[in-house]
């Protein structure tokens, strides 16, 4: 008799746990959220949507080829200039994770060959052994091999 309980009680949690969603409404604002996109984003994904959606009429036959190729021309234009408005514009200085990403960018020494190196600190690459200031500090002449502890014009050490 117990388990019978148990078992009743185990089944209508599981049903009320899989129904809550479909009973309980969500507010308004809530109900047709769309997911999280940058705003600088905004105008490039309407009209990456847009040609999505004239790709899919085409395919079902309810655009013809001309039509298809206008609409596409226009929305590819318009995709290509919000690209290009939002590469030109600087990063949002209200976006505090990207303000934070920038100035930890920034921080970081920089290897010709492999970018930005993962130490603040660092003297010579991690991956490739070059010297990451690039020149002797006393005459200004460049250290191209990897490795170099010493400068090859004035023979000064590299790094203390």
């Amino acid at each position: 008799m117990l388990a019978l309980v148990v078992g009743t009680i185990l089944a209508v949690g599981a049903l009320a746990y899989v129904l809550f969603p479909l009973l309980v409404t969500a507010p308004s604002g809530l109900r047709h959220a769309r997911p999280y996109a940058p705003v600088e984003a905004a105008a490039e994904q309407d009209a990456v949507v847009a040609l999505r959606e004239i790709e899919f009429d085409r395919a079902t036959g309810k655009l013809s080829d001309a039509d298809y190729d206008e609409l596409r021309t226009r929305y590819t234009e318009r995709a290509l200039a919000a690209l290009r408005a939002g590469a030109a514009s600087p990063a949002s200085s209200d976006d505090a994770a990207e303000a934070a990403v920038l100035a930890f960018r920034a921080k970081l020494k920089q290897c010709g060959r492999c970018g930005p190196r993962p130490e603040p600190d660092a003297l010579y690459c991690s991956s490739c052994g070059t010297f990451l200031p690039g020149a002797c500090g006393s005459c200004g002449a460049a250290v191209t091999e990897p490795g170099a502890a010493f400068c090859t014009s004035c023979g000064r050490r590299l790094a203390a």
